[in-house]
């Protein structure tokens, strides 16, 4: 099966090409990768409210799902172990479908106001375990599954994206107005026989009575 056709000038499609265009990275960058989770690590984790986790499903299809609790919500079990709770959604599951296939797994950790961020891999596990569920409790309900993840590696990420982006700097926000909102894409993409308005009374009431 041929791929699409190439309507651009140049499709880049050798390492040695691409070296040619992009150097070597220094040692300061490849030095930097550690295999486990150490107290520097750790101290970001706590302090990270939202997370993303990357995992990739049966088709070969990527898929990468927020989440996000108070700071600290994914625990450290240890130098080599994490878990996620997993709050109420929309039932897709994805992550979960995704590590039934391939266990890899890629976690992109931020902090509100900081520019750098963690980047952690490994391998994922879907968890029962009753004395881990309650700890990984809020606001009085336990989660259902745990997403363990065995860390493999972590590095942190240098901050120009964010800085580029002006993530944090509200006065520099790009206007929004006309960006849709989520409840016109739910009725436009699902091809939902509901009007945006209704639609988006059922995001609110969800948001505000499912968070836990």
């Amino acid at each position: 099966m041929s791929g699409p056709p190439n309507r651009f000038e140049e499709t880049i499609e050798t390492r040695a090409r691409l070296r040619e265009l992009v150097s070597e990275p220094p040692a300061i960058v490849t030095d930097k990768v550690i295999g486990h989770i150490d107290d520097l690590c750790r101290r970001f984790i706590g302090a990270s409210p939202f997370v993303m986790v990357a995992t990739r499903g049966a088709d070969g299809r990527l898929d990468i799902s927020p989440k996000g609790d108070a700071p600290g919500f994914v625990a450290v079990l240890d130098d080599k172990t994490l878990a996620i709770p997993d709050r109420p959604g929309n039932l897709r599951a994805d992550t979960f479908e995704n590590l039934l296939a391939h266990p890899e797994v890629g976690l992109f950790f931020l902090v509100p106001g900081r520019g750098d961020t963690l980047r952690v891999s490994g391998k994922g596990r879907i968890v029962r375990d009753r004395a881990l569920q309650e700890r990984l409790a809020a606001n009085g309900k336990i989660p259902h599954l745990v997403l363990v993840v065995d860390v493999e590696e972590a590095f942190t990420h240098c901050p120009k994206c964010m800085t580029r982006a002006k993530m944090w700097t509200p006065d520099e926000w790009p206007d929004h107005s006309g960006a849709p909102t989520h409840a016109e894409l739910m009725v436009a993409h699902g091809k939902l026989k509901l009007s945006v308005a209704t639609m988006q009374s059922i995001v609110d009431k969800d948001g505000e009575t499912r968070l836990y």
